[in-house]
């Protein structure tokens, strides 16, 4: 870690507070709120320079926009962001560290903030905030050596209104601090009998500390029996990491089901929760939608060599059987790494992103 933690938070340091907006997009000393056009411009006219005429920005059908592009040493410390629902996965962020051609953060704008299935739930975990009604807040530590770039790309045919903020210092940073990374996948289907994988091909040093699971369901009855496994370093068939069960992984127990509050029962905390559950035909009916998460701060998973992380989609029948899944569900794997970028052949294409 770096800097952020209420441990050592009353420490003196020797580094620059800065803040990037559509009101001060390049982040420079006393640049703030100079703007003179922008999409606010109509609203302020009567107020002119320095009242708000500035606050968001507009990014064309098809059009790749840079939300900041920070040059020298530093660490981005929370990005609030907020866009039209309908947009959140429409929205693919990208972040590229030091100049990489490569990003290392490459996700719909939702999935990054827990929020896959395009409807608003409140999330209160310790490095992704969303609150009412619909503000996205990243507290992930994201230091850079030399450069960090941020863009958005709009994969919708029509043009979207983006509010957002990137806060972040300059300053020297510790040799050992490791880039962020984030990965997006989707199943779906998923093929009977096979697993879905979070991340693969990743080459250490570095450590895993997060997952988002979007979990569409789509048969009847208990979906949440597979195991989460983390092959590690020179595992090859087995895991060295595997646990009893997805709900299991997620910190809950027995179906996440509370008969007296109406079965599935959501909860948020500062490192695992599932703060969505969609109720489209009732419990345990087809086409259930879930949103989970779990961040491995106090836990990291670390790596030497290697990392492969997947999980099984397993039901339960009757006569006491498991039952392989065909479900819809996308991941988010949030991982630091001592490389800027990591190499995606799987990168996700656009077909996949749109909630269906």
């Amino acid at each position: 870690m770096t800097l952020g933690n209420l441990t050592g938070i009353s420490a003196l340091a020797d580094v620059e507070s800065r803040s990037i907006s559509a009101e001060n997009p390049t982040g420079e000393p006393g640049q703030g709120g100079r703007r003179t056009e922008g999409t606010g411009a109509r609203a302020a006219r009567d107020l002119g320079q320095g009242w708000k005429v500035s606050p968001s920005i507009e990014i064309g059908p098809g059009e790749t926009v840079t939300l900041a592009d920070i040059a020298g040493s530093g660490c981005i410390t929370h990005i609030w962001l907020t866009t039209h629902v309908d947009h959140w996965r429409r929205l693919v962020l990208r972040t590229f560290w030091d100049g990489d051609a490569a990003p290392a953060i490459e996700t719909p704008v939702g999935d990054f903030f827990c929020s896959g299935w395009g409807k608003f739930a409140q999330v209160s975990s310790l490095p992704i905030a969303v609150n009412p009604n619909g503000g996205f807040n990243c507290y992930w530590e994201m230091p850079f050596q030399s450069q960090a770039q941020l863009t958005l790309e709009n994969t919708h045919d029509e043009a979207v209104v983006v509010y957002f903020q990137v806060d972040y210092w300059l300053g020297a940073v510790p040799d050992k601090s490791a880039y962020l990374h984030a990965q997006w996948r989707r199943s779906n289907p998923l093929p009977s009998k096979t697993v879905h994988t979070l991340l693969d091909g990743v080459e250490g040093p570095g450590h895993y500390v997060g997952t988002y699971l979007a979990w569409g369901v789509n048969s009847t009855g208990w979906w949440g029996e597979g195991e989460v496994k983390f092959y590690l370093d020179g595992d090859d068939e087995f895991p060295t990491i595997c646990g009893t069960g997805t709900e299991d992984y997620f910190g809950g127990a027995w179906n996440f089901d509370v008969p007296d509050l109406g079965g599935y029962t959501e909860f948020s905390t500062p490192y695992l929760g599932m703060p969505q559950v969609i109720r489209p035909d009732g419990q345990y009916q087809s086409q259930q939608r879930f949103g989970m998460y779990r961040f491995h701060l106090p836990d990291p998973v670390r790596f030497k060599e290697r990392l492969r992380v997947d999980v099984q989609a397993l039901g339960w029948r009757s006569g006491g059987r498991y039952l392989p899944l065909q479900d819809d569900i996308s991941s988010t794997a949030f991982f630091y790494s001592g490389k800027t970028s990591t190499a995606r052949p799987d990168a996700p294409t656009h077909d996949v992103m749109e909630i269906c």
